[in-house]
């Protein structure tokens, strides 16, 4: 069989997270599919982080813009190679595809009412861009593969499809995030306290940044000893304006803005936070949940769509639209040495449960199931 999956911008150097679950996914397929031919097409990039083998092959194609490189570029390759079947990875794909598609949707937040404006250009784009999109390729994909069952309910109740053409396939996490013991060593090069709350903030109005921030002037007020909070992803101007606009700029000098953490550094960087805040309003997954607790560090996330899924029963969950209610648990934290120590280890357990190998595993099992029906 002749597998074409579109993982457009693995190659870019600051890869988020579709990025990294194409990434992550293609090259554990790669070390358990030998039987099957796959034709990966990629984004020219300078991370070349996806090397080729006998049976997987890398095609980059060159194009100006994301829509025309899907919508033409793509679609022209993949009628030359004749593929048994398209993967598109990251929630759209091309109008007009000549061979059977398979679609991972993440989710369909940019299909539901707007929480609040974004302040990036280039996401407010490709909101519009998905929007357009989605819909319109949906009846013809063969499979739609998405990453919670939380999101699989959603989607399918949303948009009225079938049931069978909606498979849960959980995210995995690298083994890579382990917990280390010398962190300062790396963290000393974004922040110079040794323990700190760590917090994955951009201009996405899902993040929840501005009441994440008011729970950090909470938790500041009542802690008797305050620790800085360090925000990955996120511009220092638009942090200035969101705290002017909160009115609580008297928690600016303790607040640290590292700008983008690339991945090597990340597991120091949660080894070394005595807390992780992953205090989202919705999320489809939620890999840093996993990568944090892998790393040992105890996480405070939101009682919200797919993170009860991922985090567990165990896990510490607070009410995002409340401020005083994620200060708590940070509280609760600071002051339950059992409590803490039941959360380090609780998250070592729980990361158990998932791996980039089942991920793929999953894939190939709807890529072989797919070509005998056809046959």
């Amino acid at each position: 069989m002749k597998i074409a999956i579109e993982a457009q911008r693995i190659f870019r150097a600051n890869k988020h997270g579709m990025d990294f679950v194409a990434l992550e996914s293609i090259r554990e397929l790669q070390k358990i599919d030998h039987d099957n031919e796959y034709f990966i097409f990629v984004s020219s990039g300078e991370d070349h982080c996806l090397q080729e083998s006998n049976n997987f092959h890398i095609i980059e194609l060159r194009c100006p813009t994301y829509p025309l490189w899907e919508q033409v570029a793509l679609p022209r390759a993949i009628a030359k190679i004749k593929p048994d079947l398209l993967h598109c990875t990251s929630n759209t794909a091309p109008l007009y595809c000549s061979v059977p598609l398979v679609l991972t949707l993440h989710d369909i937040i940019f299909l539901e009412p707007r929480q609040s404006g974004n302040k990036s250009v280039y996401q407010n784009m490709g909101w519009y861009y998905r929007r357009f999109v989605v819909p319109r390729i949906l009846p013809h994909c063969r499979k739609i593969i998405t990453v919670s069952k939380f999101e699989r309910n959603r989607i399918k109740n949303a948009l009225q499809l079938p049931e069978e053409q909606i498979i849960t396939v959980y995210n995995g996490y690298s083994p890579y995030f382990f917990p280390r013991e010398n962190a300062y060593s790396i963290t000393q090069k974004y922040i110079q306290d040794k323990s700190y709350i760590f917090f994955l903030g951009n201009t996405d109005p899902k993040k929840n940044v501005p009441k994440t921030l008011k729970a950090y002037q909470l938790y500041r007020k009542h802690s008797e000893n305050p620790l800085p909070l360090l925000i990955a992803d996120i511009k220092e101007t638009i942090l200035n304006a969101i705290i002017k606009e909160e009115n609580i700029e008297e928690i600016r000098p303790y607040i640290i803005c590292s700008g983008y953490i690339p991945n090597t550094d990340l597991p120091y960087i949660y080894s070394g936070a005595f807390a992780f805040l992953y205090t989202s309003l919705r999320e489809s997954f939620g890999i840093p949940l996993l990568e944090a607790m892998a790393c040992g560090t105890p996480v405070v996330t939101s009682n919200t769509s797919s993170m009860p899924e991922v985090a567990g029963n165990e896990a510490l969950l607070s009410d995002p639209s409340k401020a005083d209610d994620i200060a708590e648990k940070l509280l609760l934290l600071e002051k339950n040495q059992d409590l803490y120590q039941q959360q380090i280890e609780y998250g070592l357990k729980r990361v158990k449960a998932f791996s980039w190998k089942e991920t793929a595993q999953g894939l190939l099992s709807i890529y072989c199931n797919l070509q005998t029906t056809r046959s």
